[in-house]
C-alpha cells in the first residue's frame, strides 16, 4: 500500500506517551517486529501541531531509533515520518485509518516564536 511522506518542518511535535513495545498479538504478548530488519517495533504518542490545529497520533518507530533523553511534554523530531492508509475487516465490521511510522524519535527544541525580539 502507498506511503505518504509527512513534511514536519513547520510543525511542533510534543511527546505525550513514552515509547513502549508494540504488541503484535495481545493474547500471546508477542512483540511486533520490522518485516525487513527483524528489529522490535515501539509505539509512542505525540501531539502534532501545525497551522493552529493539533492532532494526537501514535507513531511506530524501530527500537534502535528511540533516543535517550525523551521527556513527556517536550518537543521531539520524527525523521522520515510517513503516513500509510489502511483498512481491514474485523468481526464482520470494516475498519480503516492511517498508520504513522518514523525512522526515529529524538529530542528537539521548541521553535522560535514568530516575531519575537531579543
Amino acid at each position: 500500500m502507498r506511503t505518504i511522506r509527512v513534511e514536519t518542518s513547520a510543525a511542533t511535535i510534543l511527546l505525550t506517551e513514552a515509547p513502549e513495545p508494540r504488541v503484535r498479538d495481545r493474547q500471546t504478548g508477542e512483540i511486533a517486529k520490522d518485516a525487513v530488519s527483524g528489529e522490535a517495533l515501539m509505539t509512542t504518542g505525540v501531539v502534532y501541531i501545525e497551522d493552529g490545529e493539533s492532532s494526537l497520533i501514535k507513531v511506530t518507530v524501530p527500537e534502535g531509533g528511540v533516543s535517550e533523553g525523551l521527556n513527556l511534554g517536550a518537543p521531539v523530531s520524527l525523521p522520515g515520518l510517513v503516513a500509510r492508509p489502511w483498512e481491514s475487516v474485523f468481526n464482520g465490521q470494516q475498519r480503516h485509518g492511517i498508520a504513522f511510522r518514523a525512522a526515529a524519535v529524538t529530542p528537539a527544541a521548541f521553535p522560535a516564536a514568530m516575531g519575537a525580539t531579543a
